[in-house]
């Protein structure tokens, strides 16, 4: 029996993101106005919100085409996203520095970053035309805040049949011209949220931007109490693990990519919400960023083998 017509498509997720070399400074506390402070220790390593989403994505098992504009200082960015199993043709270079980011970690896992756009900020119109013409309906675009012409790849991506999931981060005036009302997928943190809604209590957050953008589906990550969802008019909660926290960067990013790629998986929302969570829990108690984000057999497995735990965070107190 012929069953090619009851298969379902392979999802290809396209991510025109941001590339990133990272510079990450280990100090006591985060510097304050008007001070000096010594750095403990310092490393460099790959960045940027969009190739830390398409290695969790990778990660998670998924399809993963990385497009953007490396500099040319970039090779190493490159080598980076290959090595985690993304797919890396339609990257441009540029005879100009990639972008950069400077954070300080402190002694407490927290950190703060200065970002600057570098090659980022090259992301031409034309460029992203050339790239989505690989794409087809339904395949999935993710999209973050941190290159030119964001807005623009959101509307054609959208006009072409992609599914879009977009993080606003980092925020900024810009967005105000963005077409978020076309967006499926609204993934963001509740800093991000309050921007947009103009609210402050979570549950508020979420029905304000459900009334701005009815069409997609609110994703809220809130630190350690974990995320809310808003799909149609249900509201899902999860919570976190009780884990170690070494450095926090990148957890956002993992539990993106790694939302995205359980969806583009067939998986629903809600199983997509809970496992996204534990990837970005365990992702807090390594340092680094793309380095420290977890494989799936390792979440699935934590998935499967500690129903108690993971009980805790579907409904937690």
């Amino acid at each position: 029996m012929n069953n090619v017509g009851s298969q379902r498509k392979q999802i290809r997720i396209l991510n025109i993101g941001s590339l990133n070399i990272d510079s990450l400074y280990r100090v006591e506390e985060i510097v304050r106005e008007g001070a000096t402070i010594s750095a403990d220790s310092f490393t460099q390593s790959c960045g940027g919100k969009g190739l830390n989403q398409s290695i969790a994505a990778a990660r998670a098992g998924a399809s993963v085409w990385h497009a953007g504009v490396l500099g040319k200082d970039g090779a190493l960015l490159r080598r980076q996203l290959q090595s985690a199993g993304v797919q890396t043709e339609f990257l441009l270079e540029r005879d100009i520095p990639s972008g950069h980011a400077i954070i300080q970690l402190d002694k407490h896992g927290n950190n703060c970053i200065i970002v600057y756009k570098g090659s980022n900020g090259y992301v031409e119109k034309e460029y992203v035309d050339q790239v989505l013409a690989h794409f087809s309906p339904g395949d999935y675009l993710l999209a973050q805040n941190e290159t030119s012409n964001v807005g623009y790849m959101i509307r054609r991506a959208h006009e072409l049949g992609l599914v879009v999931f977009f993080n606003p981060s980092p925020i900024s005036d810009e967005m105000e011209g963005y077409p978020i009302e076309v967006i499926d997928y609204l993934l963001l943190n509740e800093v991000e949220g309050r921007y947009l809604s103009g609210k402050e209590e979570y549950e508020d957050i979420l029905y304000a931007l459900k009334e701005k953008y009815p069409n997609a589906t609110i994703v809220l990550t809130i630190g350690k109490r974990g995320a809310l969802c808003l799909e149609s008019d249900r509201v899902f909660c999860c919570g976190t693990l009780d884990v170690p926290v070494v450095d926090t960067t990148g957890a956002g990013d993992t539990f993106c990519g790694y939302f995205a790629a359980l969806l583009s998986q067939g998986q629903s929302v809600r199983d997509a919400v809970v496992k996204a969570s534990i990837a970005s829990n365990f992702c807090v108690t390594e340092q680094g960023a793309s380095d420290s984000v977890p494989f799936i057999d390792t979440v699935e497995a934590f998935y499967r083998g500690n129903r108690r735990a993971v009980d805790r965070m579907i409904a937690p107190a």
